[in-house]
C-alpha cells in the first residue's frame, strides 16, 4: 500500500506532529475523576475529531485504492463510534447533552488557548534571552573593561592606620 503511495504521489512535506502532541486532551485525562456523561462528551468529540481526519484521508488517496478501501473501513467504525458516543450522551442526559457536548467543546479550546500560550511564552522568553545576550552583554562587557583600565594594575595594599571595631568607615 505504502509503495504504491510512494511512488504515484507527491513527496513528503511538512508534518507538524510536534504542534500537538497526541490527542488533544487525552495527556492530561483522569478517567476516575471525571463522570459519565463529561467522558461520554469528551469520547464523541474525540470520534468526531477522527471521524473527520480519516474522511479527509480517505479523499486524499484516490491514487491508492488498496489503501484508501482501509481508511474507509476505519471511518466507518468511527462513525459508529460517533454515534454510539452520542446515542448514549443523549440517554444519560436527555435535557442536558448539548450543554455537556458545549462544555467539552470549551474545555478542549481552553486547552488549546493554553497549548497556543505556552509556545508564545516559549517564543517570547527565547527571544528576550537572545536580546540580552547579544545586546546588553556586549555592552556591560564593554563597560567593564573601560572600568577595568582606570584601576591600577596588581595588588593594592590596604592603610596601614588601625580601624575602630565600631564602624567600617572610620
Amino acid at each position: 500500500m505504502l509503495r504504491a503511495l510512494r511512488q504515484n504521489g507527491p513527496a513528503v512535506s511538512l508534518q507538524a506532529n510536534w504542534l500537538s502532541p497526541g490527542e488533544r486532551g487525552l495527556d492530561d485525562l483522569q478517567v476516575e475523576k471525571e463522570n459519565d456523561h463529561s467522558l461520554l462528551a469528551f469520547l464523541h468529540l474525540s470520534e468526531r475529531a477522527a471521524a473527520t481526519r480519516f474522511a479527509v484521508y480517505h479523499d486524499v488517496l484516490a491514487i491508492d485504492p488498496e489503501t484508501r478501501a482501509v481508511f474507509g473501513e476505519i471511518l466507518k467504525d468511527e462513525a459508529f463510534h460517533m454515534n454510539y458516543t452520542h446515542k448514549q450522551l443523549k440517554r444519560i442526559e436527555p435535557r442536558r447533552y448539548a450543554t455537556r457536548l458545549w462544555l467539552a467543546r470549551m474545555s478542549r479550546m481552553w486547552k488549546a488557548y493554553l497549548r497556543l500560550s505556552v509556545a508564545v511564552a516559549g517564543v517570547f522568553g527565547a527571544v528576550f534571552l537572545l536580546v540580552q545576550y547579544f545586546v546588553l552583554l556586549p555592552v556591560f562587557a564593554f563597560l567593564a573593561k573601560r572600568a577595568a583600565r582606570s584601576e591600577p594594575e596588581g595588588w593594592t595594599a590596604a592603610d596601614a592606620r588601625p580601624h575602630s571595631m565600631r564602624s567600617q568607615y572610620r
